[in-house]
Formats: structure tokens, sequence, C-alpha cells
């Protein structure tokens, strides 16, 4: 899991790299929550995000928005950390010129940075959203959505209500040619306290069975 430095579009960003052994692997950049409310690359659900990419041999990234650990530059409401996403997302490629796919992840504000990234980059045929906060932010943009993807959502979230991520599910699956698996975790808070054996479940399911299915 070596540490990486790279270029952002305000200075240099911290990131963590595996790449795959496989020729031609698929890619899969992961993003973290909120900066000003102590999101890292090293939040527990963007590890297990990253671990479950690795274990299925994708070259991962996960890295530190602007303003974060060692990456320079401070925080700015998600403009600039969406930029940050892109150059991640550039440089990934320029490591893996001929990746066979491409896949994103977020956790919480990097769920929306993550669905931000998937509408301006079509190479991106998958994703994996846990708690995306669609009572805070704006998801209208995603219409159409770009590619079918994994929404995880804990019953019991504190931060993000379950119903404004219901209504987010129902105006994404009523989109033709999309298929969104939403599935709730029982019990759940926000950060999925104590229930990370169960999350981890929900993403090795689902990839594999997405993995599967596009050969």
């Amino acid at each position: 899991m070596p540490e990486v430095i790279f270029n952002g579009p305000e200075g240099r960003l911290e990131g963590r790299y595996h790449h795959s052994k496989k020729a031609n692997a698929p890619i899969a950049l992961l993003l973290h929550p909120h900066p000003q409310h102590g999101g890292t690359m090293n939040n527990k659900v963007v590890y297990a995000l990253y671990q479950t990419f690795v274990k299925r041999g994708f070259s991962t990234l996960r890295f530190n928005f602007r303003g974060v650990g060692r990456s320079q530059s401070s925080f700015d409401n998600g403009q600039g950390e969406m930029s940050d996403a892109a150059s991640a997302l550039d440089w990934m490629q320029t490591h893996n010129p001929n990746a066979s796919s491409c896949w994103i992840g977020g956790f919480s504000f990097g769920a929306w940075i993550a669905m931000q990234l998937m509408m301006r980059r079509p190479e991106i045929v998958g994703f994996i959203s846990v708690a995306p906060p669609a009572n805070m932010y704006d998801f209208s943009f995603l219409a159409p959505c770009p590619a079918s993807g994994l929404i995880l959502q804990g019953d019991k979230d504190e931060i993000v209500p379950i119903a404004s991520v219901d209504k987010l599910n129902q105006k994404l699956s009523s989109q033709k040619n999309i298929a969104i698996d939403y599935r709730i975790v029982e019990g759940a808070d926000h950060f999925f306290t104590d229930q990370m054996d169960v999350l981890n479940r929900h993403f090795e399911d689902y990839l594999d069975t997405a993995l599967a299915a596009k050969g």
C-alpha cells in the first residue's frame, strides 16, 4: 500500500495506491467523507472499500482531499474537491493507460463528489455510494445517471435521514437502463459503528455479482 504524492489543481495531494499485477487491470478511485468533520482517506468505510477492490485485482487509489493530511491547499466547499478527484483519476489513468474499466466509490460527502465525477467522466462504469448525503446536497445533476451501482444506507443514520436516500434511489431507479442496488443496513448509524462486517459483506457481494455480469 505505497504512499503516493501527485499534483492536484492547487498543490500536491497525498494518497495510498495499490497497483495491480494483472495486465489491463480495472481501476477504482475512492473518496472520503467531509474534510471539515474529520473525514480522511483512512476512514474505516473508505479503507474497507479500498481493500474490497484491491482483493478483486483492481489498481486502487484513495487520497486526501486538499487541506487534509499532507494534501496542500484548503477546503473549497466541494468545487475544489471535485477538481481534486478529477486530478486523482487522471493520475490513475496515466499509470494504467490500458485499464479495462473504471469504478468509483465514496462515503457521505465523498459519495456526492464521486457521483459528480461520474457525470463528467463517461469511462466510469460502476459506483458504490455509501450514505450519500441527499438531504444536504443537490443530486439533481444525475439526470440521467450514467452508470449502475450500489447505494448503501443505514436505517439509524442520524446525519442523513433514510427518507432522503429513499427518494434518491427512487429517482435513479426510474431511469432507463440503470440498475440501482439499494441496500439498507439495519441498525446502522451514519458511520456504520459495529456494522463494518455487514458493510464489507455487502461490498463484496455486490462487486462479485456486478463484475460477473460485466464479464
